[in-house]
């Protein structure tokens, strides 16, 4: 079947397992969120204190479980990496930072559409431009090295450390830490949230689904199949949050998430160019680590020390608003990444 008529199936799937999670238990406009969940499992295992954002999520290890799986099953395991490591462990970490400062990944963001919230729709605005500056360095020449086959070993170890992690959460939970209260102890039931995660897995790796291609592709190649997955889970989850009474129109009272329009802007912009730059949004990230990718595994262990980092000192927002040492984070990350990207897409011309 073309992918003119799969995707939108696949956005429509999507938000209808986000919308039962919620439905089961996790917060509102959050059934799925790379970003958050990434968050949470960090301050599960330890690697920030903050008291509301602390559960290992079933729904991550599902997904890179769930990818793992079926690239085993589709004999499309082929473990690959050394493409510029440290620059993918920080480009991981700069989309972190700003998803922490909207607060939420790209799939967060059509979710929160999805349910009336229109600081998610400023954010969109932002993530396009992201995205779209993203292109034009893609268009100038950017690119990362080439990357190598690796050992099994490499692309084993980090289905083998979800595995474990797994273990934890269910046979041995107290040895993670656990919200009592916020947004960390909204969840839904272990193996809900994992079954969940590892659809979402399966089918991502089968389709490629990726919320920065819809943009990045409708610019390069006019290729609009990604862009239409996009677009029906919005539609299928306002009609979803419509039916069980989620659905809440304007820009104050929402669920996790802050009304101050510039941030809101400036935080999805960072994560849609960072995102470009990595080549896939945190969700195809984690697809692709699953599968055997060590450079996304690279990028992946980026928005996690993100996570902790923006926890630890203060950069992330809340619902009150954008924290001041945010503010100055966003501004010092994106330098870095602005350079990054000139320099990969000049300087690789002058060593030719």
């Amino acid at each position: 079947m073309s992918n003119r008529f799969v995707m939108p199936l696949i956005g429509g799937l999507a938000a209808v397992i986000s919308i039962a999670l919620v439905t089961l238990g996790n917060p509102v406009n959050m059934g799925f969120c790379i970003a958050c969940f990434l968050r949470d499992t960090a301050g599960a295992l330890g690697f920030h204190s903050a008291a509301a954002v602390q559960y290992a999520r079933p729904e991550i290890i599902g997904v890179i479980l769930g990818a793992f799986f079926i690239s085993i099953v589709n004999k499309e395991f082929a473990p690959k990496g050394g493409s510029a490591p440290v620059t993918r462990f920080f480009l991981g970490f700069s989309v972190m930072i700003g998803a922490l400062i909207f607060l939420g990944c790209p799939l967060r963001m059509a979710l929160r559409i999805a349910g009336g919230d229109l600081n998610a729709i400023v954010g969109l605005f932002g993530f396009a431009v992201g995205i779209l500056v993203g292109v034009f360095f893609l268009n100038k020449g950017y690119t990362l090295r080439r990357t190598y086959d690796v050992s099994k070993t490499d692309g084993l170890l980090l289905p083998l450390i979800t595995l474990t992690l797994l273990c934890l959460l269910v046979v041995y939970p107290s040895v993670l830490v656990f919200s009592s209260e916020g947004p960390g102890s909204l969840r839904a039931p272990v193996w809900a949230a994992l079954g969940a995660g590892v659809v979402m897995g399966i089918v991502g790796f089968i389709s490629r689904l990726c919320f920065v291609a819809g943009i990045r592709d409708s610019a390069l190649f006019r290729d609009y199949s990604m862009l239409s997955a996009f677009i029906s889970l919005v539609i299928v989850g306002v009609i979803g949050n419509l039916i069980f009474g989620k659905f809440k129109l304007g820009f104050e009272g929402q669920s996790v998430a802050h009304t101050d329009g510039l941030w809101n802007f400036l935080g999805m912009m960072l994560a849609g160019l960072g995102s470009v730059l990595l080549g896939g949004c945190p969700f195809r990230q984690l697809i692709l680590a699953g599968g055997g990718n060590s450079d996304s595994v690279v990028a992946v262990l980026g928005m996690f020390v993100g996570a902790a980092f923006a926890h630890n000192f203060k950069m992330a927002s809340s619902v009150a608003g954008v924290a001041e040492n945010g503010k100055i984070g966003f501004v010092v990350v994106t330098v870095i990444v602005i350079c990054i990207a000139v320099y990969n897409t000049l300087g690789k011309k002058k060593e030719m």
